[in-house]
């Protein structure tokens, strides 16, 4: 009888240990592009809601898949974030990404944001409108992304580089809608028009305006926003004010940061979790209010500051046509003189 009950002793701590075992062994790795102030938050709170251990491996995208490329079956990672469809489009070209089905992610995050194969969904949305100096320029004189290849603006425009990927994209979106010889005229002409050579970021594009090196800044709405809540940054960035080009033809360009399920994932169903656990409400509010990001789930509100720079019209291009023409794009603007 002692025998029969020693055994069934064992029997329960064995259980209840590989039950801890188990547990212990739910997680999900990432390869992120983002850095991590920007993310781990989000993750911690997955973690704490699910009890999966989230394993957080953060540096620059290109080098994230060429990892990826080069560990093969042997990688570790299960899931892999980054800015820009144009990354992750080069992700999936190379092979890193595998196609997942989700009632949760196509319902919640609209077909243009999200790739028609499964292989990559957008996250959050980010913008690239114009941003101008007040009393340099009058919001009636602006009109459409054409307009700033017009001589009338000639030294005036502040970009940053050519093999910056998110002008690559905007120059992918004009080929698509316009044909690759209308967007080599229109890249000439706004090289013509630039105040200085590209240098810099985002955020050095509008310094420049608001310290007077140029009266025009192309930038991202998530860098506007970023600096708007910096006490550091936001009398610089208190000089701009957004204009929404298009906005009677294709409306403004727009871009995603995103994320794919990679293609040797080891905790797959993890990877789909936490990409559907991203785009829940909560994940979508958290992002819009700390990041300034504008969310992708409909019915969610962006952030005060995106707010207060107006509502817009998004151009709905699929997303997947930019990093489709990324190659294209990137001839386009070496012809042009683009630097």
């Amino acid at each position: 009888m002692r025998m029969k009950s020693t055994l069934l002793v064992i029997a329960a701590l064995s259980s209840a240990l590989f039950s801890t075992a188990t547990v212990f062994a739910s997680e999900v790795n990432i390869y992120s592009a983002r850095q991590e102030e920007l993310i781990k938050p989000l993750l911690d709170n997955f973690s704490r809601d699910t009890g999966i251990k989230v394993n957080l491996i953060t540096g620059k995208p290109d080098e994230l898949i060429s990892r990826l490329a080069s560990e093969g079956r042997n990688s570790p990672a299960d899931l892999l974030i980054s800015t820009d469809v144009g990354r992750l489009y080069r992700a999936k070209t190379q092979g890193v990404l595998q196609s997942i089905e989700s009632e949760a992610l196509t319902s919640a995050i609209p077909e243009q944001l999200r790739d028609p194969a499964g292989q990559w969904y957008g996250l959050t949305m980010r913008a690239r409108p114009i941003m101008y100096v007040p009393g340099k320029v009058k919001p009636e004189e602006l009109s459409t992304y054409a307009d700033l290849a017009d001589p009338k603006w000639r030294g005036r425009i502040c970009i940053r580089s050519s093999d910056n990927i998110y002008n690559q994209s905007m120059v992918a979106g004009l080929i698509a809608h316009e044909g690759a010889a209308a967007a080599e005229q229109w890249v000439k002409g706004l090289v013509a028009n630039f105040a200085r050579p590209p240098r810099g970021g985002d955020r050095d594009q509008i310094s420049a305006a608001a310290n007077g090196v140029c009266d025009i800044a192309i930038a991202n709405t998530y860098y506007l926003g970023g600096m708007l809540a910096s006490a550091e940054q936001r009398a610089t960035a208190e000089q701009v004010k957004v204009f929404w080009p298009d906005q009677d033809g294709n409306g403004a360009h727009v871009n995603i940061s995103g994320a794919g399920v990679a293609a040797y994932a080891p905790n797959k169903v993890n990877a789909v979790r936490l990409l559907e656990y991203m785009v829940s409400e909560q994940a979508q509010q958290w992002y819009a209010e700390a990041n300034h990001e504008y969310p992708v789930v409909a019915g969610v509100q962006a952030s005060d500051l995106l707010q207060n720079m107006g509502e817009f019209k998004a151009d709905k291009l699929n997303l997947d046509k930019l990093g489709e023409l990324n190659g294209e794009a990137i001839r386009v603007m070496d012809r042009a003189g683009w630097r």
